[in-house]
């Protein structure tokens, strides 16, 4: 085999990975969120979120929970939002990738406006005796629909553009395990149910995989276009 044939059979190989692991991930997050909804739709209660509260409890322990509300924090709107601007800025002064620079607004902004209105359609009230103030609703979580959303595209960044193959899947399984952290948390403060929180992962993780796609589709077209534009089209008149 040759080697051009060698690279088209691993990109085949590649793309088929992708496609089936994409389409595993999308199935199963639609079936669980709609499962987890029509439920909170019915009676709102769900048999495994008393006993997932009870567990998160004694996982963390009544002792560490400063250092749950610290790890919550990094899927607040305002940390989200600083986090954000920092990685528009390395993308645009650094990287100097403008598409790159527009996925990450893309990917936050859209989160949170599908979370507002995914709660206000669900109008689920949030569990009583809350360890810290919450204000709003409760199904899905914001936090975990976020983090999912927002750390879930540092993996998709972090797969594709990490060379270094150790340090690829060290950053991954850091980001991954930060996601999963931000959920329990919030099941330990008891501001959201563990079906809140596993629906806030579903619906984040949607929005990925729609949003990437898209975003990817649109800067093809873009730029085919300019490349087929004739050349005095995209130059300042004088």
């Amino acid at each position: 085999m040759t080697t051009h044939l060698r690279r088209l059979y691993a990109g085949f190989v590649l793309f088929i990975s992708e496609f089936a692991l994409t389409l595993a991930v999308g199935t199963a997050a639609v079936l669980i969120f709609l499962l987890l909804g029509r439920q909170v739709l019915g009676d709102g209660q769900l048999g495994f979120d008393l006993g997932a509260y009870h567990w998160a409890q004694r996982f963390i322990g009544p002792e560490n929970r400063a250092w749950a509300e610290a790890i919550t924090f990094l899927a607040t709107r305002n940390f989200i939002t600083a986090a954000a601007l920092l990685l528009i800025g390395y993308f645009l002064v650094i990287r100097r990738h403008r598409w790159y620079s527009l996925r990450v607004p893309v990917v936050a902004l859209g989160s949170i406006s599908l979370n507002l209105l995914l709660k206000a359609f669900y109008h689920r009230p949030r569990p009583d005796s809350p360890l810290v103030s919450a204000s709003g609703l409760s199904f899905p979580s914001g936090h975990a629909m976020i983090s999912a959303s927002f750390y879930g595209l540092l993996i998709y960044l972090t797969w594709r553009h990490v060379d270094n193959k150790s340090l690829r899947w060290l950053l991954i399984v850091l980001l991954s395990t930060l996601i999963l952290l931000i959920g329990l948390t919030r099941v330990y403060l008891r501001v959201h149910y563990a079906s809140d929180v596993l629906a806030g992962f579903c619906a984040g993780a949607l929005w990925l995989l729609v949003a990437i796609p898209m975003l990817n589709r649109l800067e093809e077209l873009i730029k085919r276009r300019v490349r087929s534009a004739p050349a005095d089209s995209i130059l300042p008149a004088e």
